[in-house]
């Protein structure tokens, strides 16, 4: 178990557009190109192997967003040609103070913790979450998307993980992305949440929802 007196000053980043890592969650990833390859056999040799998951700004593609989260290697295996397929446990987020200049073949900064330690509690956040309204909505989402979701499994799911997960697999915009991220509290990603389905059942308008 991660302690704050654990956490690094300095963490290496994966710039990822469109990709969301949230705490108490887990992200697969797939790796070939040689600068990560290398920045995870180095994250594999520290005691808590800690990688941060980053979205690049939007607004220009060599900057990064403020805020990431760290995730863990919690899982590792090889392919035959050399890739290399992780599991990331999100931990917590972390806020970029600056990039660390050097020789190194991937991005480093120094990062800031303070604001986002309950992300550490171990039990599920409870919030105010209307839960038969969302799973209607939801619904109505994957219909008028025309996919295909095993609803059983998804009204089973705990609130906390059924929001996180759905915040990092469903396809939205890399800012969008980032709001879920940054929402400071479950309730407020949980409303973020709705407000982009609802967004999307309009057909990216603000007109009254047609489905």
């Amino acid at each position: 178990m991660i302690k704050p007196a654990d956490l690094p000053e300095t963490l290496s980043v994966f710039p990822l557009p469109g990709a969301l890592l949230l705490p108490r969650s887990r992200l697969p990833l797939q790796i070939f190109e040689p600068r990560y390859l290398q920045m995870v056999e180095d994250a594999l040799k520290t005691r808590n192997r800690l990688i941060g998951v980053i979205q690049p700004d939007p607004s220009d593609p060599d900057a990064l967003q403020q805020v990431g989260c760290a995730g863990r290697i919690v899982q590792f295996s090889e392919s035959d040609d050399g890739r290399l397929m992780i599991v990331l446990a999100g931990i917590l987020r972390f806020r970029i103070i600056d990039e660390k200049d050097g020789f190194c073949p991937y991005r480093r900064c120094n990062v800031g913790w303070s604001g986002f330690t309950r992300d550490m509690n171990k039990t599920p956040e409870k919030f105010e979450f209307d839960r038969a309204g969302f799973l209607d909505l939801l619904e109505r989402y994957f219909s008028a998307l025309q996919l295909s979701a095993d609803m059983d499994t998804i009204k089973e799911t705990e609130n906390e993980m059924l929001v996180n997960s759905l915040s990092m697999l469903l396809e939205f915009r890399p800012e969008d992305k980032q709001a879920l991220l940054e929402a400071p509290t479950l309730e407020n990603r949980s409303k973020t949440l709705m407000t982009l389905i609802e967004f999307a059942l309009r057909g990216g308008s603000d007109e009254e929802t047609m489905q």
